[in-house]
């Protein structure tokens, strides 16, 4: 079992250098930054496919956030749904909208005012059906429920 090895050396005078890659087209910076802009506006403006109106990325739905994010708090310089007020959005197929809710506080100034004036607003999205605003108090609102956006606005980020 005693079986020798040996190691074969080979001495060379010299090698020859490896052929050099080349890069026929080479696209430019500016090109290439075009391209990828390309790509991603048109990532961006696509919207999902085949979403029923009354779901998330729906018209009927989408329509509804955005209405609710022009409603402006006015003691704070936030719209509702950034500020946390919003708990829910629900939509039925037949257009039929339910926004639960709360305020900052049971005594807020607008607390009579603020669920009528989501219902007015909720309601004249168009293909909504009729609105109807749940106006809750439990769980209790607290500035953990704002948006980063929010926090921005009002300095506590």
């Amino acid at each position: 079992m005693n079986e020798e090895r040996k190691i074969v050396v080979e001495e060379v005078e010299a090698v020859n250098a490896p052929p050099r890659a080349r890069v026929e087209d080479v696209e430019s910076p500016g090109a290439k930054l075009e391209r990828k802009r390309d790509y991603l506006d048109g990532f961006l403006q696509q919207k999902p496919q085949d979403v029923a109106p009354d779901q998330p990325g729906g018209s009927i739905y989408d329509g509804v956030i955005a209405a609710l994010k022009d409603i402006f708090d006015p003691e704070i310089p936030v719209n509702i749904y950034d500020l946390g007020l919003i708990y829910g959005v629900d939509v039925d197929p037949e257009g039929g909208v339910v926004v639960t809710m709360t305020l900052t506080t049971p005594h807020c100034p607008v607390a009579e005012s603020m669920p009528g004036e989501v219902e007015l607003r909720v309601g004249a999205v168009p293909g909504v059906r009729d609105a109807e605003v749940n106006l809750v108090w439990d769980p209790a609102w607290d500035p953990a429920k704002m948006s980063d956006e929010a926090r921005l606005e009002l300095g506590m980020l």
